[in-house]
């Protein structure tokens, strides 16, 4: 098993981060060392203990080069150069933007699926996409653990029928998630700044 790193459990949870400028691009990852991570995430729970999870791992360069370029494609229409609201804003857009120019070159790609119909279900799909976010958590969870980082993204989403036919997918499994990994360039983060638990928290109502 990869040694990991001296994290207490709430050290893990406030100090993993959605990392890009900070991915290293110039340092191999070991299929063996995804897997491993991927097996502590299949712990996670799912509706009904179904389990019905697929994971997708691309390691192949030109594989990766045409799921990056699509990603690319969604972000520029998502994003379209439109002013940051402020500072954090600004920084927010800038590191999303160098991801968005580079994912095509991230040592792997990760994209978590759920199979279903060929349809997805009507109406409100937080019970659907339920047994998929825990999962995709925990695997970034276990991949801070072991020195690297990734970053939670959809934007690939606009574009899923064409990537499905790239690799193959079948109808019934529907993406949920897309996620470059790489080893970090250091492990010193530390937790964000977040909104004061006081103008969040509703007690017995809102």
């Amino acid at each position: 098993m990869t040694e990991l790193l001296p994290l207490d459990p709430d050290q893990l949870l406030t100090t993993t981060r959605s990392v890009r400028k900070r991915l290293d691009y110039d340092r191999p990852v070991p299929l063996e060392i995804v897997t491993e991570a991927l097996e502590v995430a299949l712990q996670a729970p799912s509706g009904g203990n179904n389990q019905g999870w697929h994971w997708i791992v691309l390691t192949d360069p030109e594989l990766k080069r045409q799921v990056g370029d699509y990603y690319a494609k969604s972000f520029a229409k998502y994003y379209g150069g439109r002013p940051a609201a402020d500072d954090t804003a600004a920084r927010v857009a800038s590191s999303a933007q160098y991801l968005a120019d580079t994912m095509g070159e991230v040592p792997v790609l990760v994209i978590g699926a759920l199979a279903a119909g060929t349809e997805l279900p009507r109406g409100n799909q937080a019970g659907f996409w339920g047994s998929l976010l825990p999962a995709a958590w925990s695997l970034a969870l276990a991949l801070r653990a072991r020195g690297l980082g990734t970053s939670y993204t959809t934007l690939h989403l606009v574009y899923e029928k064409e990537i499905a036919e790239l690799l193959g997918i079948p109808d019934n499994v529907h993406q949920g998630v897309l996620l470059p990994v790489a080893y970090t360039k250091g492990t010193d983060f530390r937790p964000a700044g977040r909104k004061s638990l006081d103008d969040i928290l509703h007690i017995d109502g809102w």
